[in-house]
């Protein structure tokens, strides 16, 4: 008891120190105070219902009590300042709250005001709430300080805003010295540990090359991270993992004399590389002798890093306030948006900037296919015959009707059978001979280097990728894989890019191969140089190619994969074509009719007399493009056929065909070509296609199916609203026109707040308008659009309810937002549904128990020996098998399939094959443990202990044994799970510190305390070296009718 008298005799010296234990009477109202220190009255005390909560008690500001609502013990856990410098803390329960407000010159700045609060399990790192004061934390007149707080394991950080910004401004005229060769100490970041290692291995141990894993903090996920009202200042969240990857950077900063940013180049990356610097700043990580310089490169090799190095500059601020721009118009959009969908549109997740303009090229391809007509029409198609002289077979020679009674024909001429009937009549009473032949040269050139959209294209196309898994295997491919000669290297340039040049040197090394592997006529005389045609490219890198185009996709048999070496083949085989000369094409057109030429057929054939690009797609390299042999006969053989046919030669007619066929409407999209049609129309950005893809299927918007994008009609509903009440942001051309404002932004054109406000001022009055809807007025709307839709299929094909017979058939929102249904408009007087959409059969059921949307079961058969089920379902993480049925208290035994492609190919030998794992290949020689072989979602894995190696894609599981284990094991290529047991030493259970000096401060307030009956339990030590030092637990008889215990924990220096 004595340790908690010192401590808070401590906590009370301080002048501006308040401390108070407050009691709840009723909810989100000021509760009863059981004691407060002479320094402040209780009645300025106020309570906040949210979670972990907390604004600073400065000696001029009205404190604020810090509550973390839970019913788990608190701890309190020591930050970065020293016990002499005591930070806030707080703890308490659902019905307490005892926070403790400290404040000194130690704690003034903004930068140094952070505290922990902890549960058993998980930690939340707590900032002060700071506002906008001349006298505080440095916070000068127009600068907007921002914090946020979050709770869970994500940590929270405060920002002033441009910052960085403004410090890179006035550093525009500085003079910057090349960081290459090295004459210090310095610290690049990069932003995957793939790319770190590979780096390292270039620039040697005066670099310290760290990586960030992509962001460090990322807007709140929450309402009110953006404010429109406070000049859009924004609200960051940092998430646990970066915390850490953030300590080991200002570590590595202690004895370097540079930190080097390297992120992507791009506004992502230069977002990174502000971020990173704002968040070291905060935490008095930058000293004043370190130099921040941006590097940036196109590609992961030795001399491109060198390269870079030695031409450093500063942050892009233009770059920037591109990013902050960006990221408060798409938060604006998804979270103003998204709550009224929930309410409106129940069941429909969220809604955004360039997903719902994706949606609607989706939805409307899909109306027009519904309102399509199709329209029948004939062709007439003949083969004539010339008797060879010289041979004893004749060949044919197929030809189409182009003329018919003199008139050119069209696509719909012939509309019907009995007008087909009739010319065929015709034609069989007719006589034909050559009218004309005539023969022309064209050059086909060839196509430019890839960008992203296109490589994602070719790739759906010719390779069956999505888009998602396109740019994974590319991002593999650019950061670096280990070649054979155990040297890492990356073998692409970056993959994020609509430009389309190509460098110099790297060009002219293209053309130097081609010319020592296909000779000096195919490659380009001068280098060939392309532009891009669509709308807001900003051809800012690179197009994609090879860092070097003498490693053969043939030198990557072994050490890449098979989905990674047909994309580097791709990406190769169309760097070579791009810098070679264009494929010249002979072509010939005969014209076949009769005496007076009413009636002429068209015969046309061409051949390739110089291969020029397309030679490279006829290499052993790669088989792309390759026609079959027997194909290049006939063409040959055709070709010369028609050649050798003279004017007013006659033919013999052998057989006419009649084929009907119907108009057809534009198909629908498939990923390849809806990301074609974004680039088109100018929607989104390189970097945003796959994602955009992958939110509407992960929304269940859209759905694919034989590669082609089918829309939902919950995606449907969803395109209908926000056409209706937002029309502006479902607008193709807003879409566009937002990506040029924003490159303007990018530019240094335009003043990013201004376009913020300039569209918010627009946006908040469809949202203020469209939450005075009802839903019944967005159920009318729907039904209006999608009547066809919803009652063409009901059986009797009449809207008058079969039960009541009085009612008519409407569409409605089920009762607990789930899905959507036609039913009477009698209800609650008639029940009657007619047809449910989502599994709504039955409006009764839990929604809590309903939230995943999984397929029914399919059977594959009978396990034999056990006779089960052998099932394949569908469940919130993709496909999976399962041996026998779900039981009440039994958990069947299950395998995923998520490494199957194509997941209608699994049959029952598969399933079983999967459902056998894992299995134990033997013990360890090493320590007798299992060694185990497992599936994992990713493809195989072998476990021993807390050692985890992944099974190489082209090793089969059957063939790993014992030993190819022990050796898997053994390589570079592990990694390690869980956590070791940690040695408990004597050390830790004997922490303590010399509190005599307090004993004289501790009388008058213990004894207030002592006479509010919080009763003081005897002190428990801990094992937490020298960062606990007692354990004390407080019980209140006062605060409740039911005990509740708080947990303290007592921080050394």
């Amino acid at each position: 008891m004595a340790y908690v008298r010192q401590f808070l005799s401590t906590a009370a010296s301080s002048t501006s120190c308040r401390l108070f234990v407050m009691k709840r009477t009723v909810q989100n109202q000021p509760g009863s105070c059981l004691w407060c220190s002479p320094f402040e009255s209780a009645d300025k005390l106020e309570y906040f219902p949210r979670k972990a909560r907390i604004r600073l008690a400065l000696s001029n500001i009205q404190p604020k009590v810090l509550r973390v609502k839970s019913e788990q013990k608190f701890h309190l856990l020591r930050s970065d300042a020293p016990f002499s410098a005591l930070r806030q803390f707080g703890y308490g329960s659902s019905n307490t709250a005892m926070p403790i407000n400290v404040s000194n010159s130690g704690l003034i700045s903004c930068l140094s005001s952070t505290f922990y609060v902890s549960s058993r399990r998980s930690f939340s790192q707590v900032t002060r709430v700071v506002s906008n004061r001349n006298n505080y934390g440095g916070a000068k007149k127009g600068g907007n300080v921002e914090v946020t707080v979050a709770s869970g394991d994500n940590k929270v950080s405060h920002r002033r805003q441009s910052h960085v910004i403004n410090k890179t401004k006035s550093q525009e005229q500085k003079t910057w010295q090349q960081l290459y060769p090295p004459t210090s100490k310095s610290v690049l970041i990069v932003e995957s540990a793939t790319k770190a290692k590979v780096i390292q291995g270039y620039l040697g141990n005066m670099f310290e090359v760290l990586p960030s894993y992509g962001h460090v903090r990322d807007l709140a996920a929450r309402s009110g991270s953006v404010r429109p009202d406070d000049d859009f200042s924004m609200v960051w969240e940092v998430p646990s993992t970066a915390w850490t990857h953030l300590k080991g950077i200002k570590v590595a900063l202690s004895g370097a004399e540079n930190l080097i940013l390297a992120s992507d180049p791009d506004r992502e990356g230069e977002a990174i590389a502000w971020h990173i610097i704002e968040m070291l700043q905060q935490q008095d990580a930058l000293r004043e002798d370190i130099n921040v310089a941006r590097v940036v490169f196109n590609e992961i090799t030795e001399s491109s890093i060198r390269s870079a190095l030695q031409t450093p500059r500063d942050i892009d601020a233009n770059l920037v306030h591109a990013y902050l721009a960006r990221r408060a118009l798409d938060y604006l959009i998804g979270f103003n948006i998204s709550p009224l969908l929930w309410r409106k549109l129940p069941g429909c997740p969220s809604a955004g900037r360039v997903q719902s303009a994706a949606l609607a090229l989706i939805c409307d391809r899909e109306k027009e296919i519904d309102e399509f007509k199709a329209q029948e029409y004939w062709t007439i198609e003949v083969e004539f015959h010339k008797k060879d002289p010289n041979s004893a077979n004749s060949i044919s020679l197929a030809s189409h009707l182009t003329h018919c009674d003199s008139r050119k024909l069209n696509q719909l001429s012939i509309s019907s059978f009995l007008e087909a009937k009739d010319i065929e009549r015709k034609i069989t009473t007719s006589k034909f001979e050559v009218i004309s032949s005539k023969t022309s040269k064209s050059r086909r050139n060839p196509p430019p280097p890839y960008i992203t959209s296109t490589l994602q294209q070719d790739a759906a196309n010719k390779l069956n990728f999505q888009a998602s898994y396109t740019m994974k295997v590319a991002q593999k491919l650019y950061e670096g894989v280990q070649l054979l000669n155990d040297k890492a290297t990356g073998l692409i340039t970056y993959m994020r890019t609509d430009g389309l040049h190509i460098s110099d040197e790297a060009a002219k090394d293209v053309q130097s191969f081609i010319m020592e592997k296909y000779g000096e006529n195919f490659a380009s005389k001068s280098k060939r140089k392309y532009f891009k045609k669509v709308k807001n490219a900003q051809e800012a890198h690179e197009a994609i190619r090879p860092t070097d185009i003498r490693r053969l996709p043939s030198m990557l048999v072994g050490v890449l994969d098979e989905d990674y070496l047909k994309l580097y083949t791709l990406i190769w085989s169309r760097t070579m074509a791009c810098q070679m000369e264009p494929a010249i094409i002979e072509q010939i057109q005969l014209d076949i009719g009769n005496a007076d030429q009413s009636i002429v057929f068209q015969s046309t054939c061409s051949r390739v007399t110089f291969c020029g690009f397309q030679a490279v797609y006829e290499d052993s390299e790669t088989d792309r493009i390759r026609c079959d042999e027997d194909e290049q006969n006939f063409h040959s053989e055709m070709y010369e056929t028609l050649s050798n046919l003279k004017s007013r030669q006659p033919l013999c007619l052998s057989k006419v065909g009649l084929d009907q066929h119907y108009t057809q409407p534009q198909p629908r999209y498939s990923e390849g070509s809806l990301i074609r049609k974004l680039e088109e129309l100018g929607i989104g950005r390189p970097s945003t296609y796959a994602t955009t893809i992958k939110v509407l299927k992960d929304r269940n918007y859209v759905t694919t199916r034989s590669r082609i994008l089918h829309p939902e009609f919950r995606g449907r509903m969803v395109s209908a609203f926000l056409s209706h009440y937002f029309s502006e942001v479902t607008d193709y051309s807003f879409t566009a026109d937002m990506e040029t404002e924003l490159d303007n932004v990018s530019a240094g054109l335009t003043e990013w707040k201004g376009l913020l406000k300039d569209y918010w001022t627009r946006f908040s009055k469809y949202c203020e308008q469209t939450s005075n809807v009802r839903i019944h007025q967005v159920e009318k709307m729907l039904e209006k659009t999608f009547g066809d839709f919803l009652f063409a299929s009901l059986p009797s094909g009449s809207r008058t309810c079969a039960s009541c017979l009085e009612g008519t058939l409407i569409f409605k929102v089920s009762r607990f937002g789930s899905g959507y249904f036609i039913g009477c408009d009698q209800h609650p007087k008639c029940k009657y549904i007619a047809k449910t959409l989502y599994g709504e059969d039955d409006e009764q059921v839990d929604p809590e128990n309903n939230k995943n949307n999984v397929e029914e079961p399919k059977l594959l058969g009978l396990n034999p020996g056990s006779n089960e089920k052998v099932l394949l379902k569908k469940g919130p993480y993709g496909f999976y098998v399962q041996l026998g049925e779900d039981r009440k208290e039994y958990l069947p035994k299950r395998a995923s399939v998520s490494q199957i492609k194509d997941v209608d190919s699994i049959t029952l030998e598969v399933a079983l094959d999967l459902l056998r794992y894992p299995v134990t290949l033997g013990n360890h020689p090493d320590d007798d443990q299992p060694v185990v072989l497992r599936l994992a979602k990713v493809g195989f894995s072998i476990r021993h202990r807390r050692t985890i190696a992944s099974v190489p894609k082209n090793m089969m599981p059957n063939d790993v044994t014992l030993e190819k284990a022990l050796e898997l094991l053994k390589s570079k290529d592990v990694r390690r799970c869980g956590r070791p047991k940690r040695e408990v030493k004597a050390s830790d259970l004997t922490a303590s510190i010399d509190l005599s000096v307090l004993q004289e401060r501790l009388t008058n307030m213990i004894n207030m305390v002592d006479s509010n009956n919080i009763l003081v339990k005897e002190c428990v030590p801990l094992c937490y070296l020298d960062e606990c030092v007692r354990h004390c637990a407080f019980n209140s008889s006062n605060f409740g009718s039911k005990a509740k215990e708080i947990s303290l924990r007592i921080c050394s220096d």
